[in-house]
């Protein structure tokens, strides 16, 4: 019997997987089975590498040919199985030798001419076997990719024959090139490309700077998405952690296409139409949603209250762990999820609301039910609420003054991270319990007033407490160690007094 390893991922977790392959005698014509569990696109393999062997002018014996994928109580899927079955069966019959293969994880799609087409995962996998001190094979687009898991016991070939020709002796496969991280991601946008709006660049900097979530309220064309799609330009880079982490599960969803890994920080920008499956993840194979590609980046969801509400639903345990659980009849996958929510939104379903020549007759009570469709337990979770009014047409023409770039409010943003760093080791959107008492502690003069204040304006215990950690961003883009009454009053500032309300009374 043959036995080579391959690897299969639920959510971020590795599976490894023995690709068992015997030929019994017994049969005047081959017969080929694939057992263990396997799903359409793995049975398909069968076909396929019928077809590779005839292009290879080799035949199956005239045996019954087995492959089991054990363990066999997991559920295995995808295409990516179709090398190490491949290779499994020409170790069988004398083409590759068993006793050099079995040290590699191996894995890939093969064409009917024997191409080896790119797969899913290969990263993580290649952190595995690494870590496992096992070489990889993987198809040869995505050497590159696996070069980033930091070994070079890799052999990335194009075509079957160049396997079997490298294990001959005949051609030796090159260690695949380690190209540089993805540059393609980063924004050619920059703030001062956005007229006017102070306050909300000044709301979007405190954002960058803790880590918290942001929602804009303004009538269309105010600049709601351009002051979004410019928050990455602001933030840290990511760190080689989160650029490794952030690449591995692009890899898993298969969208790590271009050999090399995402630096920038991921902007996802999900239309209202999207499904729960969509924005959470899953699927028959459990797949990461838009909620875990963007972890490390930026989640940004534009006219908040069109998406279903079950849909919106969906983000509040993620904004709160950091993590989601997928489940599925026969597996379970958990992905990390710790994204910065920004949405915006209309006051009301024309968007004029408060404008005497624009709004609707219906005016307010339509802006009323309009708001009602977002819900108080998501709403309570964002810790900016910030009107955006609009821009006069005119002015922009007119204001010729330099406006502040992206690199100047990046400066401060990166020395006030710092700061929260070396203090606890992470952003202030996710101090807790003990660390938040520690490290955003206040005068009995501040508490005494954020009590106050939390009364007149019917904060929960959520609500309350992030107040304190917006503060503490605050405090923190003054280069101070200490919370001062300027800080917690801006802090209160970007809190509405009571749901339904954005600078208009309904």
């Amino acid at each position: 019997m043959i036995s080579l390893k391959s690897i299969i991922f639920n959510g971020m977790d590795a599976t490894p997987i023995d690709v068992q392959v015997q030929l019994s005698s017994g049969l005047s014509k081959p017969e080929f089975n694939i057992i263990g569990l396997a799903d359409r696109a793995v049975k398909e393999s069968a076909e396929r590498i019928r077809n590779v062997l005839s292009a290879l002018n080799l035949q199956l014996p005239p045996k019954r040919l087995t492959v089991n994928l054990s363990p066999a109580d997991v559920e295995k899927s995808g295409s990516h199985f179709d090398l190490p079955i491949l290779c499994g069966i020409l170790c069988a019959i004398g083409v590759l030798p068993e006793n050099q293969l079995e040290n590699y994880v191996i894995l890939g799609e093969v064409g009917l001419n024997g191409t080896i087409v790119k797969t899913d995962a290969v990263l993580p996998a290649s952190v595995w076997a690494n870590s496992h001190d096992l070489g990889i094979i993987c198809p040869g687009d995505q050497g590159a990719e696996a070069r980033w898991a930091g070994h070079e016991n890799i052999l990335a070939p194009f075509h079957v024959l160049q396997l079997i020709n490298h294990f001959a002796g005949t051609q030796i496969l090159p260690t695949p090139e380690l190209t540089s991280p993805d540059t393609a991601g980063v924004s050619p946008l920059d703030m001062s490309d956005v007229h006017g709006q102070a306050a909300a660049k000044r709301a979007l900097e405190i954002a960058a700077a803790g880590g918290h979530a942001m929602l804009m309220v303004g009538p269309p064309g105010s600049g709601k998405t351009m002051l979004a799609s410019r928050l990455p330009t602001i933030m840290p880079e990511m760190t080689a952690t989160e650029i490794l982490e952030t690449s591995i599960i692009y890899s898993i969803a298969g969208q790590l296409n271009n050999r090399a890994l995402i630096s920038a920080r991921p902007f996802r920008s999900v239309h209202h139409t999207s499904s729960p499956v969509a924005l959470a993840g899953g699927g028959s194979d459990a797949r990461p949603g838009e909620i875990s590609l963007a972890h490390n980046g930026v989640l940004f969801l534009d006219e908040l209250p069109e998406f279903n509400r079950a849909t919106l639903e969906i983000l509040r345990q993620p904004m709160e762990s950091g993590r989601i659980l997928i489940s599925r009849a026969r597996r379970n996958a958990t992905y990390p999820a710790r994204f910065q929510l920004i949405a915006a939104m209309n006051p009301c379903p024309c968007g004029h609301l408060g404008n005497a020549a624009l709004s609707c007759t219906r005016a307010p009570r339509c802006a009323e039910a309009y708001q009602n469709k977002i819900s108080g337990p998501l709403l309570d979770r964002i810790d900016l609420h910030v009107d955006v009014d609009a821009v006069n047409p005119w002015e922009m023409t007119t204001d010729t003054a330099p406006r502040e770039t992206s690199a100047a409010i990046r400066a401060r943003v990166v020395a006030a991270r710092a700061r929260q760093m070396s203090r606890q080791g992470m952003v202030n959107a996710h101090l807790d319990g003990a660390d938040l008492e520690r490290h955003a502690s206040m005068s009995d003069e501040l508490m005494s007033f954020l009590n106050s204040a939390a009364e007149k304006m019917g904060l929960s215990a959520r609500g309350y407490n992030r107040i304190r950690r917006l503060a503490r961003t605050i405090a923190d883009l003054r280069a101070s160690d200490t919370i001062e009454m300027s800080d917690l009053t801006e802090a209160l500032s970007y809190r509405p007094i009571n749901r339904g309300k954005y600078g208009v009374k309904l």
